[in-house]
């Protein structure tokens, strides 16, 4: 049994998930999960003691076969890739803030940040590897004219390639070795992934396929 460590419990906040039906339920449900197992794979490397690593690393196994049932639903590979991509506090909360109504004035501050949202265009409805795909972004005041890139999240590092901005939305291609459910952020450069240069997302865009046969 894991013991309290003097934290005061948060009060529930109030959310919406836009559910109209089972379809629409079981959709949200799986994109949900695949965010679970993301973040507890991101906050693996922040957790000192062994103990509380133990009891996360429990849930995230809960978490996978969660989401590799509702993929399977909805006819998608149950485990698309042979490693799950980590995300980190700022990228989880950005997704999971969209769900987010309000929450009670006797919560402390999150120490956490949503980047301005980035979404993938709805016309796209089947993304493959070397697919051209259209992130649209609520980011203000960005230059079409400056570099930009999108980076997508993987176990090993960011993988960049080059994206064009116009008239709010980036256009950019699924770089190879991407399966399920994928992460990708829009950055200034091509050379890491920080706070400071991540300028909209993650967009979370489903890749069509696997890394291997299944």
């Amino acid at each position: 049994m894991i013991l309290g460590v003097n934290a005061t419990p948060v009060a529930e906040c109030t959310y919406a998930f836009g559910v109209t039906d089972v379809k629409s339920f079981i959709a949200t449900a799986g994109i949900l999960e695949g965010v679970g197992v993301s973040a507890y794979l991101g906050a693996a490397a922040s957790i000192v003691e062994k103990a509380y690593l133990t009891a996360a690393a429990s849930i995230l196994t809960v978490e996978s076969r969660h989401s590799s049932y509702l993929r399977a639903v909805q006819d998608q590979s149950p485990f698309p890739q042979p490693f799950d991509a980590p995300l980190s506090f700022d990228e989880v909360y950005t997704l999971a803030a969209s769900f987010i109504v309000s929450c009670p004035e006797t919560n402390a501050a999150l120490p956490v940040k949503a980047f301005p949202t980035l979404t993938l265009d709805t016309s796209l409805n089947h993304v493959t590897v070397n697919s051209t795909v259209i992130l649209d972004t609520k980011a203000k005041g960005l230059d079409e004219t400056d570099p930009w890139y999108a980076a997508w999240v993987s176990v090993t590092g960011p993988i960049f390639v080059e994206a064009t901005l116009k008239d709010s939305k980036f256009t950019t291609t699924v770089p190879i070795g991407f399966h399920g459910q994928s992460y990708v952020v829009i950055t200034k450069i091509n050379e890491t992934v920080t706070d400071d240069v991540v300028v909209s997302g993650p967009a979370i865009v489903e890749v069509a396929g696997t890394s291997g046969p299944m």
